[in-house]
């Protein structure tokens, strides 16, 4: 799924060929991607509006229309660009905004899990993980304190409280697990059992790895690519994220890849040393999604006896 760094990069590569443009024309070619209002609905007040502002929160896009919010989610392969009209159409795409310099505005979508909502300004409708998010980790609102804040009193693995959006808007799979690695914090952790110095450190590491990765225009493994097409830049930067059975870049111990909160997670077992209790089992390894890089499919973790493990149920946070 694209994360903060995607969606970015997505956000500045459309603004200077999206914003100022009048919608001309709307065609949804798969009904289901509209999630909010209805699709005629959605045609009907789109057509003629012109683009104003091209926003961010999270993983959203937010196409601002005047009084009118267009909200769209990528989630796990969804593509908006900028195309001319005589471009051959994919079997993927789902929605055409047709604009006032005849270009199209396309949505294409493999999984079909994405899509859009239209706001008012009542902005009714509104998906309720917008609604929700918590601060922006780029953002002076992004302190230590609020990460502090956000970590106290949760039970859950580390991993998984930072991929809580409520916690921490945009970040992800990918980028949790750089930022854990660049704290040496491992990704089983209880979250409130980090100490304040650790909590300091991976705020900065959130940040750091965040800042790259934006920098970089994003990480390609096979369907992301920006509004104009073109591939993310950061996958050769990653430190451990797919780089299963390769050195550690810091002592050369082999990258180990397990699941922590359902999530396929990379770590390095001397630089992140596993917390008291905790057995992570790697399986059987296959080629990497690039590259020559390994990847395990983990079993589901092993419980010692009288320790609490992964597989033992875990408090709400």
């Amino acid at each position: 799924m694209p994360e903060l760094p995607e969606v970015e990069t997505v956000r500045r590569t459309l603004y200077p060929r999206v914003v100022g443009r009048r919608i001309e024309r709307v065609e949804v070619l798969t009904r289901r991607q509209i999630y909010y209002p209805d699709a005629d609905t959605f045609v009907a007040e789109l057509e003629g509006a012109t683009f104003t502002d091209i926003g961010r929160r999270g993983k959203y896009l937010l196409f601002s229309l005047g009084p009118a919010l267009l909200v769209a989610h990528l989630r796990m392969s969804g593509h908006l660009y900028v195309t001319e009209p005589g471009r051959p159409r994919t079997k993927h795409l789902h929605v055409v905004f047709h604009l006032d310099d005849g270009m199209e505005l396309r949505y294409d979508d493999q999984r079909k899990f994405g899509g859009f909502h239209l706001l008012g300004p009542d902005r009714q409708g509104i998906p309720p993980g917008l609604a929700n998010l918590g601060p922006e980790p780029l953002s002076d609102e992004f302190t230590p304190e609020a990460l502090a804040a956000g970590l106290a009193g949760r039970r859950t693995p580390v991993k998984a409280a930072l991929l809580n959006q409520a916690l921490v808007a945009g970040l992800g799979n990918i980028y949790a697990d750089e930022a854990l690695f660049c704290a040496r914090i491992h990704p089983a952790r209880q979250a409130a059992s980090l100490a304040p110095d650790e909590v300091v450190r991976l705020h900065g590491c959130i940040r750091r790895v965040l800042t790259a990765a934006v920098e970089k225009r994003g990480t390609t493994f096979s369907l992301y690519r920006d509004g104009e097409g073109n591939e993310g830049d950061m996958y050769d930067e990653l430190q451990v994220f797919d780089r299963t059975g390769q050195p550690c870049p810091i002592c050369a111990t082999p990258i180990v890849k397990v699941v922590v909160a359902q999530r396929g997670t990379h770590f390095c077992p001397r630089c992140q040393p596993a917390p008291e209790g905790v057995a992570l089992k790697p399986r059987r390894a296959r080629p990497g999604r690039r590259g020559n890089s390994v990847r395990v499919a983990a079993e589901p973790p092993e419980r010692k006896p009288g320790a609490r493990g992964l597989g033992a149920p875990l408090a709400r946070s």
